[in-house]
């Protein structure tokens, strides 16, 4: 079942076009990784889907309901973290919350919510005394409000150190178990590798890449790297190696010693390795390691890759 269905989404802006033709269905339990380079489409295409802006061309389907029509309604079902919200700085944390509780008709106890992000013990201070760190907390405890069945967050760690930021993925990780889908667009690479289910990589208005993060790997070159460890790793040995079909490239590490080789997703790495010997190298150890999320965001948005 499809939370959210984008078909066709389009909108510009003068002579310009910011989302062009998007398509993109969002299944009920995913957790989905929206990701683009700035200026991409991101934040208008999450604009369309809440109705702050409208496309121009296209749709953004939610619950089967258009957001033009049915946003009241939408509303009530859905926690927002909006990028770059400011919260109100003569009100408390608390009057914050009550607010939100209030606005959604929800029975939500905000001294649990706050517990929740991290913030017990400072509900009853001014908003305008919070870190910027403390106040992203705040803003997520509110898009939590009445248990929501889809979460949109945009950029939901910004202002977070190290240990706020496990927190707020320890979170959507616990709402997503219980059940709610989960919208999670960020330029932290690592952010959105270590909890999203599906990626989606939007460049100049149009998505360019949409799967799990394994299978985008398998689709660009060096997706995997066989680091060998050794001696006698000289260059006329690179270079008969370099013949093998399913060495894409060779990145030398310590000259003679340590090679790293970006070798095809079917490749045998034995056979590799026993080419390896038979040129004259010894192999004293060797290991794989796949490409990060930065590689292949560099790749797809960089290096014109489609998937």
């Amino acid at each position: 079942m499809s939370v959210v269905e984008l078909r066709g989404l389009t909108k510009d802006y003068g002579n310009v076009r910011a989302v062009d033709g998007l398509n993109l269905p969002i299944q009920q339990g995913e957790i989905f990784g929206f990701l683009g380079p700035n200026g991409a489409g991101k934040s208008t295409t999450i604009n369309m889907m809440l109705d702050f802006t409208k496309p121009t061309a296209g749709e953004a389907g939610i619950f089967d309901m258009d957001p033009q029509e049915n946003g009241t309604e939408i509303r009530q079902r859905i926690g927002v973290l909006p990028e770059g919200y400011d919260v109100y700085g003569r009100l408390t944390g608390m009057d914050h919350l009550e607010f939100a509780v209030e606005s959604k008709n929800a029975h939500d106890d905000p001294y649990e919510l706050l517990e929740y992000v991290g913030l017990d013990g400072d509900g009853d201070r001014k908003a305008g005394e919070y870190s910027k760190g403390m106040a992203q907390r705040l803003t997520l405890a509110m898009a939590l409000v009445g248990d929501p069945e889809l979460l949109i967050l945009d950029e939901p760690t910004t202002g977070l150190d190290p240990n706020g930021a496990r927190q707020v993925r320890e979170i959507i990780q616990r709402e997503n178990e219980r059940g709610t889908t989960i919208f999670f667009s960020s330029h932290i690479l690592s952010q959105v590798e270590a909890v999203c289910t599906r990626v989606g990589i939007l460049r100049g208005g149009q998505l360019i890449a949409d799967d799990t993060i394994d299978k985008l790997r398998a689709n660009v070159s060096g997706g995997e790297t066989l680091v060998v460890e050794g001696s006698g790793i000289t260059d006329p040995v690179l270079d008969e190696v370099y013949k093998h079909p399913g060495v894409e490239d060779i990145t030398v590490r310590q000259p003679g010693s340590v090679v790293a080789l970006s070798v095809a997703t079917d490749a045998s790495k034995t056979q590799i390795l026993s080419e390896l010997e038979q040129a004259g190298a010894e192999v004293a150890d060797f290991s794989t390691e796949e490409a990060s999320l930065d590689d292949l965001f560099a790749e797809y948005t960089q290096g014109g890759a489609r998937a």
